[in-house]
């Protein structure tokens, strides 16, 4: 394990875990924190042996949003730099999450408010405690959403459901988030690191490079017409069908025996 004042960084079984370590504070994300995520995201994208990613929290939130208390702090001394934490920090932290060519899994330990949320709305899997909260808090403050909730929840649960939570800064509980597809499951709090540790060994050792193009292609499908998300399979699957993975998981089909995935 690497430890910083305010990052955890563990890696196991092909899977490195990302954990935000500021628990008096919720995890809220100061200047500091936002340079050290973006690093541990571009890092574990660049890394051959990392096949998994997870994020999490500790204590008890996963993450409050950005850090309002140094947000003012700044303001008040007219520091620019809250003008341009979205560009500089935000927006490359989901672009790197969304467009990393391995799963990402965020496991929801807690509280996930503003871009603590989105954080984990850009993830690929979402597990949440049973104690675990989701709020989109902008309007609240004035603001509005940014961190990429606006693409990433709206495709989570339809434009009816995220326009109301980012209206009306309504909290949603573990059992609704669960109900109305912000995550895809639900466990109790004691169990959630073992879950998802277990879950994020499987993808690691998994197909990787499939997965690779399967998050691709979805994100293309996202955005384009019936023909460009065919022709991006179509051209994904053309790809795939050369690698190693997909040879070795058709012999061990005829072998009738479990594939040894190389991400290759």
């Amino acid at each position: 394990m690497t430890t910083s004042d305010a990052l955890l960084t563990e890696d196991a079984d092909g899977v490195r875990t990302l954990t935000l370590n500021r628990p008096e504070a919720y995890n809220s994300l100061t200047v500091e924190l936002k340079e050290q995520l973006l690093a541990a995201l571009r890092a574990a994208a660049e890394d051959a042996d990392v096949r998994a990613v997870v994020l999490t929290g500790t204590g008890k939130a996963f993450c409050a949003g950005q850090d309002l208390k140094e947000h003012v702090g700044l303001l008040q001394a007219k520091d620019p730099a809250p003008l341009h934490t979205v560009s500089e920090h935000y927006n490359p932290m989901i672009r790197e999450i969304t467009g990393m060519a391995k799963p990402v899994i965020a496991a929801v330990n807690g509280t996930a408010a503003g871009a603590g949320a989105a954080l984990a709305y850009a993830c690929d899997l979402r597990v949440a405690a049973e104690s675990s909260s989701f709020l989109m808090a902008f309007a609240n403050v004035g603001l509005g959403p940014d961190s990429g909730a606006s693409w990433t929840l709206q495709r989570l649960i339809g434009y009816g459901r995220a326009a109301e939570l980012m209206l009306l800064g309504r909290k949603v509980d573990a059992a609704e988030a669960l109900r109305i597809g912000i995550v895809g499951d639900v466990v109790p709090d004691e169990e959630l690191t073992a879950y998802v540790q277990t879950l994020a060994a499987k993808l690691a050792a998994g197909p990787t490079v499939a997965y690779s193009k399967i998050k691709h292609v979805l994100n293309v499908a996202a955005q384009s017409s019936l023909d460009g998300a065919l022709d991006a399979e179509d051209a994904a699957q053309t790809a795939l069908g050369g690698t190693a993975d997909h040879a070795e998981a058709v012999e061990a089909f005829v072998g009738k025996r479990k594939p040894n995935f190389q991400g290759k």
